[in-house]
């Protein structure tokens, strides 16, 4: 039974590395981290007058290129002009030609979000009325393509190869020392050392493409390579290409020098290779929290460190686990992993897990925010997932502790039984050479054959004879392996438990490219709440809130004015007037005057001169709506003695 393990080992890497496939392959696109919150006009609007320009505002900081926005007429023409601009916190703006008419226009978007992915969509607006357009509001994201799948196949490489380097470090520093010259722990090493530089200059060669116009083509045009570099999420990929230089030293004096220390001399040199591998580690482990999820949101001070433990403990447990499997089927069997490092490696793999458990808790609760957007949402689903498998790893490393309780236990081989399998395997060995002996001093009295041929008879025969000696070696040291009940046990328990860390890591992969649900949540609640504001605005009832952005052009004359009235009828209403900087923050500034007009009735203006509250806040009280209509709220806001401007949008009230 046990010559058909090697067989059933691979059959289980195939079919565990499909499930990954199929899991990255159905993720959705990550294009969706950043949302939009907010237009103006909105989505959907129809606006009586052509607007100056279009504002966008998302759920968090985007990079935006010059062709970030673009504004098309019904016939599919470019009515934008000029860069996009950050007009303050989150909203963007583009400007647009003057004399726009009328028609419904499609105003398309492909930004990056502060935490690296992509963003991409589109919607329309109508001026006077909806008209008929050639142009489709759909928008196909760049990583949505061959581009994208590449990109995350990268991503789940760079994974794989940081866990397998660093967590098979840990565990020859931490569990066994010995494995340090056992040549499949140092190729598993030095592979995900390989697998993890490949991937991450595959990032940062695709990155460029990945964010812009998703073309395999554009893959090597060098000009995007200098943009990503300027970026942040660049800058993280350049830094883990210094930190691998940094890793291949620690690799090669851990199978070099390391290996060949006594024993004396590998502690001291063990404490130092501890401290240096971890501050490489974390230093690879924060070019990722630097760039992704952790960076954005709430206490990003806090997160990001904790994503780095994060990832630190998942190296320890499940690298540390890939290279115990490794060990038990390939290690030599005169170099076996004892008990003692399976029980270190046990303790090792719990204080991951509990440390897994306590940082996971904390980023939930970061990216969920609420216990519905664990089912609500696809971040929540897949964290349930997550959750799933590390229980099922944790039961079955339960199972692990008990074979390892029972290899405590158990007697340790005896020696006169190797010794017995080594004088069976000689035997036959022996004779074979005696009797090639005899027939070669034989034949060469008899048959009189030259002495080339015979020398190269002798080499043919030799080579086969060594063939012969490693292949009955190699199947001595298996056997020797499978003799041990608890052992082979073990074997089977570490291979299953390593198999769900296949797709564990995948679903990690997948749930970093995901929108967040806290994310997802707050887009789905602002839209919900701009929709109803908008049905509201249109039926004439409820209150009523209008956002102006604003720029005098002098020096601190960016910001947003918002207008709030109720209850938006005829009659008396409350007025309130806030005005906020780029950075969000409520200022003062010299004057700020209202005026409300109805040019259907040639009703207006009507002015109106708030009182001061408060910084960045002015109110007034009976403001009269004479009647019913499409009123133009116009505000007039002085930045200096000399710098003002006049900001207005429609409303219906009454």
């Amino acid at each position: 039974m046990t010559q058909t393990i090697a067989p059933r080992v691979r059959i289980l890497v195939l079919l565990l590395l499909a499930v990954t496939g199929a899991l990255l392959a159905g993720a959705a696109p990550a294009s969706a981290h950043a949302a939009l919150t907010g237009s103006d006009p909105g989505q959907g609007a129809v606006v009586d007058t052509a607007p100056t320009q279009v504002s966008l505002t998302f759920s968090e900081q985007i990079a935006v290129s010059d062709d970030a926005v673009r504004v098309l007429d019904p016939k599919g023409k470019r009515v934008d002009k000029g860069d996009p601009a950050n007009l303050s916190g989150t909203t963007y703006t583009v400007r647009l030609l003057s004399g726009l008419p009328d028609g419904t226009y499609t105003v398309a978007y492909q930004v990056v979000s502060a935490d690296s992915h992509p963003v991409a969509g589109a919607f329309t607006f109508s001026i006077g009325a909806p008209s008929e357009t050639s142009v489709s509001a759909s928008a196909q994201a760049s990583d949505d393509g061959l581009v994208g799948r590449l990109y995350g196949i990268g991503r789940y490489v760079s994974y794989a190869g940081f866990v397998v380097m660093a967590g098979g470090a840990a565990f020859v520093l931490a569990c066994w020392g010995r494995g340090a010259g056992v040549r499949a722990v140092q190729r598993l090493v030095v592979s995900g050392w390989l697998a993890l530089t490949a991937a991450t200059l595959a990032l940062l060669l695709l990155r460029g493409s990945y964010t812009t116009s998703g073309k395999v083509g554009d893959v090597f045009d060098l000009s995007l390579l200098g943009d990503v570099l300027q970026t942040k999420t660049g800058a993280a990929l350049v830094s883990r290409l210094l930190l691998l230089a940094a890793a291949a030293l620690f690799i090669a004096v851990l199978f070099g020098a390391y290996d060949k220390r006594e024993a004396e001399e590998k502690r001291d040199l063990t404490f130092g290779l501890a401290i240096g591998g971890t501050v490489v580690a974390a230093g690879l482990a924060a070019s990722w929290a630097m760039s992704e999820h952790a960076s954005q949101g709430l206490q990003p001070g806090i997160a990001m460190p904790v994503d780095v433990l994060h990832l630190l403990a998942v190296a320890a447990w499940l690298g540390g686990l890939t290279t115990l499997l490794v060990a038990l089927y390939r290690a030599p069997a005169d170099t076996p992993v004892d008990r003692d490092a399976v029980q270190r490696f046990s303790r090792l793999a719990f204080g991951s897990v509990v440390t897994l458990v306590v940082t996971g808790v904390y980023q939930s609760w970061r990216q969920l925010g609420s216990w519905s957007a664990l089912t609500d949402t696809r971040y929540g689903q897949l964290l349930l997932a997550k959750i799933g498998l590390v229980v099922v790893m944790v039961a079955i490393a339960s199972i692990s502790r008990r074979w390892t309780a029972r290899l405590a236990k158990a007697p340790a081989p005896a020696a006169r039984e190797e010794e017995e399998e080594r004088e069976k395997e000689k035997q036959p060995t022996g004779a074979g050479k005696a009797t090639g002996a005899g027939k070669d001093e034989a034949g060469n009295g008899e048959s009189g054959k030259d002495e080339a041929g015979s020398e190269k008879g002798d080499d043919v025969r030799a080579a086969q004879l060594a063939r012969q000696r490693a292949a009955m070696e190699s199947a001595r040291q298996k056997r020797l392996r499978d003799a041990d009940p608890n052992r082979f046990g073990l074997r089977r328990s570490v291979l299953a438990e390593a198999g769900i860390a296949v797709v564990l890591l995948a679903v990690t992969t997948v749930l970093t490219q995901t929108e967040p649900g806290r994310t997802e949540q707050e887009a789905a609640a602002a839209t919900s709440a701009s929709s109803s504001s908008s049905a509201s605005t249109g039926q004439g009832t409820g209150a009523v809130t209008l956002n102006m952005p604003f720029d005098t052009g002098g020096e601190n004359g960016k910001g947003v004015v918002t207008i709030d009235l109720d209850p938006a009828r005829v009659g008396d209403n409350d007025m309130h007037v806030y005005v906020e900087g780029p950075d969000g923050q409520a200022f003062d500034i010299p004057e700020v005057k209202v005026a409300f007009t109805l040019s259907a009735k040639d009703i207006g203006p009507l002015p109106v001169v708030p009182d001061h509250i408060t910084t960045g806040h002015w109110s007034a009280s009976g403001v009269q709506i004479p009647m019913t209509g499409d009123w133009k709220v116009e505000v007039t806001v002085r930045t200096s003695d000399i710098d003002q401007v006049t900001v207005s949008k429609n409303t219906k009230i009454g």
